[in-house]
């Protein structure tokens, strides 16, 4: 049979993935890697994609989606984000996965590069192989809690630099920008005329401080933004999400959305508007639940010697396994979920700077949380 594309092939897989399928053969296990809300979706969303399907709201839809729910992300975005847009710069993807691979696809060309966190993302990089980029990792360490180093940034320019991925609040982290530092990071890709792309799927979950959408301090249009539903409103399976781009993209955009997926389906995006204009229960009781949940892991942690990041945003933590991983993470994690039956998900599937660490969800059960947490050998 014929060969698939060779730079297919070089695309690395996700190695939370890995860790998910081998914890799926194990009946029992305490599942800490995957980051998925254990919240039911509210009544509303739920209500309005029912009506949409009796009603036979089956057709397609404007490539950018309906109406109603872009009128209602252009308003949140003006009260929430401090970002004005046009219409036409709101465009209703397939989940945030397809927002960022649809940013990606406009800013990079076979042999650009993209900067990417390190710790960052997976899909990040698998984005960039598979649209023939090169993805070049700046490392987020320890010993600044994990926050950029603009002088580390200077360094990995090139004439083939494109574009500056930023993700705040981090997924694996739970770390987050302050403005101070998405200002610095903004003048940094001015002074070298990059694009932005800015991964904001966890900004409701921000813990201490408000949230800081680097659009809000662009001043020449080179930011593109994407938003979900999923973490937000625990609407993971819906696949809704939306990419704001800078404006005068109307005609590109409707020959790349019409191209990869024609329209996000319609009952999904009534879901989403009534999630957006509906109570915000939804978003207000997970806030409290993961906060709490963070408490409690990490007086966990504490009791125990386990060293970690201090979390300020999202539903993660960083935990620092070093003194029992030996040098790779991944192994130990394997060997974790035979011997004590916790899936958790492995530094490194994050980028090489990950190596020591593993990443937690804290959106599960606070009891299945503690217990996974307790199985972790603290250091002698």
């Amino acid at each position: 049979m014929p060969a698939i594309a060779p730079h297919v092939g070089r695309m690395p897989g996700s190695g939370v993935r890995h860790i998910l399928e081998l914890a799926l053969r194990r009946p029992g296990t305490i599942v800490l890697a995957v980051g998925e809300p254990g919240e039911t979706v509210a009544s509303g969303p739920r209500e309005a994609a029912a009506e949409a399907w009796r009603a036979g709201e089956t057709r397609y839809t404007p490539n950018g989606g309906i109406l109603p729910l872009r009128e209602a992300i252009v308003d949140k975005l003006a009260r929430e984000n401090g970002v004005t847009v046009d219409l036409e710069q709101v465009w209703v993807t397939v989940g945030a996965t397809q927002a960022l691979h649809l940013a990606m696809a406009l800013t990079l060309s076979h042999g650009d590069e993209v900067l990417v966190p390190d710790p960052g993302y997976t899909t990040f990089t698998m984005n960039a192989h598979l649209l023939q980029a090169r993805p070049v990792p700046y490392a987020l360490r320890p010993e600044r809690d994990f926050q950029p180093d603009l002088t580390d940034l200077e360094t990995l320019v090139t004439d083939r630099t494109r574009v500056l991925i930023v993700n705040s609040p981090s997924n694996p982290l739970g770390s987050t920008f302050d403005a101070r530092t998405m200002a610095a990071l903004v003048g940094f890709a001015r002074r070298h005329d990059l694009w932005i792309i800015s991964d904001e799927v966890y900004e409701r979950f921000t813990w201490g401080h408000a949230h800081v959408s680097p659009a809000a301090l662009d001043s020449d249009d080179r930011v593109f933004t994407v938003y979900s539903t999923s973490k937000t409103y625990a609407m993971t399976g819906a696949r809704v999400g939306w990419l704001v781009t800078p404006p005068g993209l109307r005609p590109t955009m409707l020959k790349v959305q019409e191209s990869l997926v024609s329209c996000v389906d319609a009952p999904a995006q009534r879901a989403a508007l009534a999630a957006l204009t509906g109570p915000q229960d939804a978003v207000v009781a997970p806030q409290a639940h993961y906060r709490g949940n963070l408490a409690a892991a990490t007086a966990e942690l504490d009791r125990r010697g386990l060293r970690y990041l201090e979390p300020t945003g999202a539903f993660y933590l960083w935990i620092d396994v070093a003194h029992v991983s030996d040098g790779n993470v991944l192994a130990w994690c394997e060997r974790f979920l035979d011997e004590a039956g916790v899936a958790v998900a492995p530094g490194t599937a994050f980028g090489a700077s990950g190596e020591g660490w593993i990443r937690v969800c804290v959106a599960s059960d606070r009891d299945q949380l503690i217990e996974g947490l307790r199985r972790i050998p603290a250091p002698i």
